[in-house]
């Protein structure tokens, strides 16, 4: 059971606020499965994920991971078996090298090799290398000496490097290209074959081939399946996957 995430008629609010931003939420990511979060924008998707690592605590319902209500764990436990990585990518002040190595997974810090290898499975490999000092080149605090795409993929090497067994990724592709995306992706599923992904997303064309795909409007499920089953019967799906690809794109997709 290592790296299954279940929500179990989960709802939220914020402390401070009236409404609940997610309603009665139930679905489970097995070991090894992609599940993909679409939805407009203010849909939940990001409340969603956040109450995995416990920014946030279910108001109503539970989160398990491995089966265990992550509330029985502790944060260290938690957060070493996660590897998170925030719509806006955070850089340190110091090295490659250091940025993608930081913070370990409680075995110990990635190596030197493992830092090159999970550079390259982000696609972040040739812009490194081009660097003068390479996996030595210094990054300004916040990555403001690098693009956006460029950091999008050192936050997604950080996490590759943790090795960690659920991967959640919020909104993280989308500061890359779609050529970029497509082959971060595959080399990711290839590399992490065992790990789960929960992947928020924008773009369609990032979670076609996603095992489960959870449709969220309002705070609310309003669909759960694949790609095509969601075609056929989720009309917020339809509407999404319409307005950015062509009829023929989808059904070949």
């Amino acid at each position: 059971l290592v790296g299954e995430v279940e929500f179990k008629n989960v709802s939220f609010k914020y402390p401070d606020g009236n409404d609940y931003v997610l309603k009665d939420i139930s679905f489970t990511a097995k070991k090894g499965e992609t599940v993909a979060i679409i939805g407009s924008t203010g849909s939940g998707k990001s409340s969603l994920i956040n109450l995995i690592p416990r920014f946030f605590d279910a108001t109503e319902g539970e989160v398990l991971v491995d089966g265990v209500n992550i509330k029985d764990y502790s944060q260290e436990f938690l957060h070493n078996k996660l590897g998170y990585v925030p719509q806006r990518a955070v850089m340190f002040s110091g090295s490659v090298n250091y940025n993608v190595s930081y913070g370990d997974n409680g075995d110990k810090k990635a190596s030197e090799d493992e830092v090159k290898k999970a550079v390259e499975i982000a696609q972040g490999k040739e812009f490194v290398e081009k660097m003068p000092e390479q996996y030595n080149a210094f990054i300004a605090q916040g990555g403001t000496n690098i693009s956006g795409g460029q950091k999008q993929r050192l936050a997604i090497a950080r996490a590759i490097a943790r090795n960690p067994e659920i991967y959640i990724f919020d909104d993280s592709f989308s500061a890359l290209d779609y050529k970029t995306d497509f082959m971060l992706r595959n080399e990711l599923k290839k590399y992490t074959k065992d790990a789960t992904m929960i992947i928020v997303a924008q773009r369609i064309g990032t979670i076609l081939n996603a095992d489960k795909i959870l449709v969220l409007e309002n705070g609310e499920c309003v669909g759960l399946g694949t790609h095509k089953e969601l075609l056929k019967n989720c009309k917020v799906y339809q509407e999404i996957a319409y307005s950015q690809l062509s009829k023929e794109e989808l059904e070949n997709g």
